[in-house]
Parts: C-alpha cells; structure tokens; sequence
C-alpha cells in the first residue's frame, strides 16, 4: 500500500492511497486458508446453480439455440456464463458486507479508459504475434470472404460476442475467486492455481494441444499482473476481447483449438505445428511466448509499480 510523505505542518499522516478502481473495506482482511477455500468453493457452487438455471431459461424453456461456432452461440453461452459468476459474486458480497466493485469490476470504470487500451493491446499482440508467423512463412491472409454490410454485420457481431468472452472468462478466473484466495495464501500463488485451471479448462476445446494450454495459463498471469498494475480487470477484459477478436476475425486462425464461422478471410496456416501453433491456432505457437513476454514489459512500463513512501514521523506522533 503506498503513502505519501506527511508534511511537516500537517498532524496526522494521510490515509493511504487506493489502487485504480479497486475499493477497499474494514472487511478485506486475511481470513485465513480454511475459510477462503470455503468460500471460494461456495461460489463455485452459485456459480454452477446460477449457470444451469439460466441456460435453462434460455435453451429449455424458450429453445433458443444458435448455430454452433457461431458468434450468436459464443455471446449467448459467455454472456450467461458471465451473469451466472456475477449472480454467484454478488450474493458473496452481501454474505460478506461488501460491495461487489471491488473484485475487480468497478461500475465506475466499466468500458471506460482501461478498457479500450486493453482493448488495443490485444490487437497489438495478436498483429505482431501473426506478424512474427507471416514473416518465418507460416501465415497468408487469403481472399476475402466478405465485404461491405457482411463485413460490418459480422466483425460487429464477433466483437461484441469477445467482450462477452472476455467478461466471463475473466471475472470467473480473475474476478471473486482472485481476490478471495490472495486474502488466504497471497496473490501470486493464487493467480498461479487460477492461471493453471484457466489453462485446464481450454483442454476440452477440440484441437487445443499442450503447449496452448500453457501458453494460456501464461496469459492467465499475465492478466493477473494487468490487474495487479491497475487495481482492476477492465484493462484485462479489453485485451482479452480483442485478441480473440483478431485471431478469430480479423485474422481468421483457430482460436483455442477452434475454427469459428463468419471470419475475415480464407486465411491458412501453413508450416510446422511449433510455428503456426498447428490446430490450436497462434495461440499454440513457440512465438505466442515471446510475445507474452514483449506484452509483459510493454505493461511494466506503461502501468509502473507505485513507490511506497514511508511517512515521517512528527514529534510526539505515533505512526
């Protein structure tokens, strides 16, 4: 937590700074090991409740089910799947007595600045990313598959469907379950078992390898640290949505394992799997590494570390 230097004339020390868009309350103390993984494992089980019930809704009592791969069938399950860890967090925060900004989505910065330069982040890294592949021969954009309205109507619809993408995958990883455990066993170690279940769950997708899935749970933890440089996961969302976007659109690669519908071009991949990434898409190549590392430091240096300060002590004055 960082303070500024007490001047002189002043009586008392200031209260400490607070992170960007991450709230602080009487309530956010160490609660110990035990009744963290309780409560994390209860909202586990909300979330679960809250997911059946709404796909239920949607698919069963109105049977509303889009094509697969489709952006239709992406915003429908990452939306519901976003609302569900939403529901099962906000009935946390009032078991809790806490409001609900401060796991990591305040409504205060929500689409704002953060946002959108996450949002260009990840078009950063999924250009230089495919960039780096076209240049060794393994990328050719191909002719397009679309134009004027198409084109419109569907990158909309795909962007839209990301941010969705982007809102579940990251407030369920990063979100209640980040904040709670770091009160328990400290935030690295649980952005770690986060970062490591976030790349298992990618191991269901057809076509995903290993060497995508870790390169996933690398992305996981470097979200995690956007998180910790910012205080919270608009930035992360942002990114996360548009570098899916570019690999599944603009880009027209497998994303995770999966070649989705209504993309850009007839783009291909040609070339070794350590390379191209093979079926998994970029995201499985040995260059996705190097540039998670380049983003890494790009983050460093746009996002530094405050300083902390330590406060003077005045004469007579107890710190």
């Amino acid at each position: 937590m960082d303070f500024e230097t007490v001047n002189e004339s002043s009586p008392t020390p200031p209260p400490p700074l607070r992170p960007p868009g991450r709230l602080l309350d009487k309530t956010s103390v160490n609660d110990g090991g035990p009744l963290v993984a309780l409560r994390v494992l209860l909202f586990g089980l909300f979330w679960i409740i809250f997911s059946y019930g709404l796909q239920f809704v949607v698919s069963g009592f109105f049977g509303f089910t889009p094509e697969a791969y489709s952006p239709q069938r992406v915003l429908q399950e990452d939306l519901l799947g976003f609302l569900a860890a939403l529901g099962a967090a906000l009935l946390m925060a009032q078991f809790e007595r806490r409001s609900v900004d401060i796991y990591g989505l305040p409504r205060a910065l929500a689409f704002g600045k953060l946002f959108w330069q996450g949002c260009l982040l990840g078009l950063v890294e999924i250009t230089l990313l495919v960039g780096l592949i076209a240049a060794f021969g393994g990328y050719s954009f191909g002719s397009p598959s679309m134009h004027g309205v198409e084109l419109v109507r569907w990158g909309g619809l795909w962007f839209v469907a990301f941010v969705c993408v982007g809102l579940y995958e990251e407030y369920l990883f990063r979100g209640y379950a980040q904040y709670t455990l770091a009160q328990g066993i400290g935030f690295w170690p649980a952005a770690i078992i986060l970062s490591v279940l976030f790349g298992a769950g990618h191991l269901w997708n057809p076509g995903e390898g290993y060497v995508g899935v870790a390169g996933v749970v690398v992305t996981g933890l470097v979200f995690a640290f956007t998180l910790r440089r910012t205080g919270s996961l608009w930035l992360a969302v942002g990114w996360h949505a548009s570098f899916d976007f570019g690999e599944t659109f603009l880009y027209s690669v497998p994303d995770s394992g999966m070649v989705f519908a209504h993309h850009l071009s007839n783009a291909r991949l040609h070339g070794a799997a350590w390379l191209t990434g093979g079926t998994v898409g970029p995201e499985g190549s040995v260059l996705g590494f190097v540039t998670l590392g380049v983003m890494t430091l790009l983050i460093h240096l746009l996002f530094p570390a405050k300083k902390t300060v330590t406060a003077q002590k005045l004469p007579g004055q107890t710190i």
